[in-house]
């Protein structure tokens, strides 16, 4: 297979060839992923024969921006963060990858198929890489995957074009606010803790926000006892006067 970037090809395995991956496993999980739902067993199947697992060291780089684009990928574990380079040097963060999530999959659609934007992995990860030509012939086959996918990824550009909208047209607070809401998982308890894998400033450049202006919101709404900050964890107190803060 060809080189993956900065990526070691000790680093890269298919995994029809490695025993520690479970393919019945990895099927399940594939189905879970809204991109791949549109895909019936026979199909995912093959696209299984054309995927590759990466471990990725903290620090290390999977792609720049620029670089050809033959995969797109799937985390299974770590964290991967995606950025720009500002023309005066300043890091800002698209977006943080979670184990469960794809990425860099419109890219897949792109004329040309480079990648927009960096992928650094902030914690030790494990990846899956799937070739985007093998993805493309896949949906050649069959016109109603291809309507389900567009739906699929309609869906997912509405909730982006959301995210986009609260971070240019809303304050800081509202931001934040916003954010915290959004990252409550489902059935969750009154207090609710939200655990910050990432540095604060991390989360600050996710905003929009700078780094300063995120810590005194965060000392404002931890002295009216809406949230408590315990080292790397947020501590939900009152959430419905987070909802309010979305009103004013």
């Amino acid at each position: 297979m060809p080189e993956l970037y900065s990526i070691d090809r000790s680093q890269v395995e298919n995994i029809n060839n490695n025993q520690s991956v479970n393919r019945l496993e990895l099927l399940s999980e594939f189905k879970s992923i809204p991109l791949f739902k549109a895909l019936d067993d026979e199909q995912l199947l093959k696209v299984l024969t054309r995927v590759h697992s990466i471990s990725l060291a903290s620090g290390r780089h999977l792609f720049h921006r620029g670089d050809h684009a033959e995969y797109f990928y799937m985390l299974r574990k770590g964290q991967i963060q995606l950025y720009l380079v500002s023309e005066n040097g300043q890091e800002k963060v698209i977006d943080i990858i979670d184990p469960g999530q794809i990425f860099a999959e419109a890219v897949t659609f792109f004329e040309g198929q480079t990648y927009p934007v960096n992928a650094i992995a902030i914690q030790d990860s494990r990846l899956l890489a799937i070739n985007m030509a093998g993805f493309r012939d896949i949906l050649r086959e069959s016109v109603d995957t291809c309507f389900s996918l567009l739906a699929t990824m309609c869906k997912r550009l509405h909730i982006q074009l959301m995210e986009i909208d609260n971070l240019t047209l809303h304050n800081a607070t509202y931001r934040l606010a916003w954010h915290l809401l959004n990252s409550i998982p489902e059935h969750s308890p009154v207090a609710t803790h939200i655990a910050l894998d990432y540095p604060k400033s991390v989360l600050a450049s996710r905003l929009a926000i700078k780094p300063e202006t995120l810590s005194r919101i965060l000392a404002r709404l931890r002295k009216d006892n809406i949230i408590d900050v315990k080292g790397h964890e947020i501590v939900l107190l009152d959430t419905d006067a987070l909802r309010k803060l979305l009103n004013e």
